[in-house]
């Protein structure tokens, strides 16, 4: 079952997704970031084999560059890239894979999501990447911004269940009731804006957990993602803070911090609402 009794090993480790698929558990996102080719190029040389990025991020061309002239085959980075709104309808998102694609310069991609659960739309688009999953054009399928009432809803038609979603996930937004359904399927939960936008940093508790651990505040948060096997693309565009993302490795949380980060939970999203966006 995703996210349940995994090992966490080391930048290299991953977790098994519902069709047999490995993804490194830790990864690279490339969301406004400020140089994707470098930023890319410094996660592969530390050891970083997934790189996340999507259309709408206008840089999935660079990711593909970064990739394509690194020393690490393409075989072993794990790309992920997503099908905007704008883009969502059966005929749509093929084209937009197609487009995808070129931009990466590569001929497959190893996660397509959906990027949010546009209404009217998105059961439709599901259907355009179950034609791309059993066409082996992309070796594993998924969502992104999915509460249980879409993902409930998509899953009453699919022919293939989301093997991964991407939330919105830290320790204001834990969600864990829709953590639980998603491992009680089989779905991978993923988090983005692990740090919160940077407003994780001004949580005095969390400074207080990373004196405790003698490691920073953003090595805590993505040490609790990981043990509650969450999944987690913390994004940066400085070499030293995605080697210093990496180093979280050499110790482990005790319960009951996670479950005080867990108790930190109030709903507050930084991002858009899954229920309420207009875009």
């Amino acid at each position: 079952m995703p996210g349940t009794n995994r090992q966490l090993t080391d930048l290299s480790g991953t977790f098994e997704l519902s069709g047999g698929v490995k993804m490194p558990y830790l990864g690279l996102g490339v969301f406004k970031c400020d140089d994707a080719v470098q930023a890319v190029t410094s996660a592969l040389e530390a050891g970083y084999r997934l790189v996340d990025t999507a259309s709408i991020y206008a840089n999935e061309q660079e990711v593909g560059t970064a990739v394509a002239t690194s020393r690490v085959p393409r075989e072993e980075v794990f790309l992920t890239s997503k099908v905007w709104n704008a883009d969502q309808g059966f005929d749509s998102t093929l084209r937009a894979f197609d487009d995808t694609l070129a931009r990466i310069g590569s001929d497959y991609l190893d996660l397509y999501l959906i990027h949010w659960p546009v209404e009217g739309k998105y059961k439709e688009t599901w259907r355009a990447l179950e034609t791309l999953y059993r066409e082996k054009r992309v070796r594993a399928i998924g969502v992104c911004n999915f509460l249980q009432h879409h993902l409930e809803d998509l899953m009453a038609d699919a022919s293939t269940m989301p093997m991964v979603n991407q939330m919105e996930f830290h320790p204001f937004l834990v969600q864990q009731p829709l953590v639980d359904f998603c491992n009680a399927h089989q779905i991978q939960y993923q988090a983005w804006s692990p740090m919160m936008q940077g407003h994780v940093f001004k949580i005095e508790a969390m400074q207080t957990l990373a004196e405790k651990y003698n490691k920073s505040i953003a090595q805590i948060v993505l040490r609790w993602d990981l043990q509650k096997g969450v999944a987690t693309i913390p994004k940066s565009s400085k070499q030293e803070r995605i080697v210093a993302n990496a180093d979280v490795f050499d110790f482990e949380l005790h319960p009951e911090d996670v479950a005080f980060i867990d108790s930190m939970d109030c709903g507050k999203r930084f991002g858009p609402d899954p229920d309420n966006f207009d875009f």
